[in-house]
């Protein structure tokens, strides 16, 4: 007596089609285990950043083009912007949306700005009275960390660059972010931003990622002569946060307002 192939275990003897129908030996079937070589392949599509096309020339280059559209016009800023990889700054959940125009979340309650919005903070810098060409914005102090993303930008354009965030989390990130790009030049201070930096003042640029009800009175102790400062400041008069640019030169420290922004608030000691 010839004996029967045994049944495997869980799966019918015939697989769909009419009653008492057999699918030929050739048909599709289900495999529960993919080959381990097509399983290789389809891992190596999933590593970052090629797998997203993020580490390309051309994404970065298409935002530049976008950021020149808004009225984004200095070279140097522009090279920058071109240049550090914004990708690699936020969470590799929203890498995809890295090189959009839009603020991201990156944790602690905080953002990275919009490219648009940290460019033309940067252009304003740029084009303070008495810029060098070369490295125009001097000796930075820079107000909140976050990821580190601007302070990538900032050692592009700058001689020095002194970074305070007061968000202990973020701080530990940064350092770790801007290792990753090669950005090791930036000097990160944990600590109290509304303080600024006295070791290493003066600065000839100043440039704030938060903003309060004023401008504390210490960044301006320390600016340096035709030195500028970019910063977020609450007014009344314009119902809401404006970024404000004060100049130091001969005659003293002159203001003056550039449009409505929205940045976190600036907050006291650290977290």
């Amino acid at each position: 007596m010839t004996a029967r192939p045994a049944r495997t275990a869980g799966f019918p003897a015939r697989l769909g089609g009419e009653s008492g129908s057999v699918r030929p030996a050739d048909a599709d079937v289900l495999r529960p285990q993919r080959p381990l070589r097509e399983a290789a392949r389809e891992a190596a599509r999933r590593q970052p950043p090629t797998g997203l096309g993020l580490d390309s020339e051309a994404v970065r280059r298409r935002m530049v083009q976008r950021l020149r559209g808004l009225g984004v016009t200095h070279e140097a800023v522009l090279a920058a912007m071109g240049a550090v990889p914004r990708h690699q700054f936020v969470d590799t959940a929203l890498a995809t949306q890295a090189y959009e125009d839009t603020s991201l979340p990156i944790g602690h309650g905080q953002t990275i700005s919009k490219p648009v919005v940290v460019a033309r903070m940067l252009q304003l810098l740029c084009e303070r009275p008495g810029a060098a060409s070369l490295r125009p914005l001097g000796r930075v102090l820079e107000i909140g960390t976050g990821c580190g993303y601007q302070a990538a930008l900032l050692a592009r354009l700058a001689q020095r660059v002194v970074s305070i965030e007061r968000v202990q989390g973020l701080h530990l990130k940064a350092r770790e972010h801007l290792d990753a790009v090669g950005a090791r030049d930036v000097r990160l201070v944990f600590g109290d931003g509304r303080l600024g930096h006295a070791p290493l003042a003066p600065y000839d640029t100043v440039i704030s990622a938060a903003g309060g009800e004023d401008i504390p009175e210490v960044w301006f102790e320390q600016l340096a002569p035709q030195g500028r400062l970019v910063a977020p400041m609450h007014s009344a008069a314009h119902g809401g946060q404006v970024l404000v640019v004060v100049d130091r030169d001969d005659q003293g420290l002159r203001r003056a307002i550039h449009g409505g922004v929205h940045f976190v608030p600036l907050a006291n000691g650290v977290a």
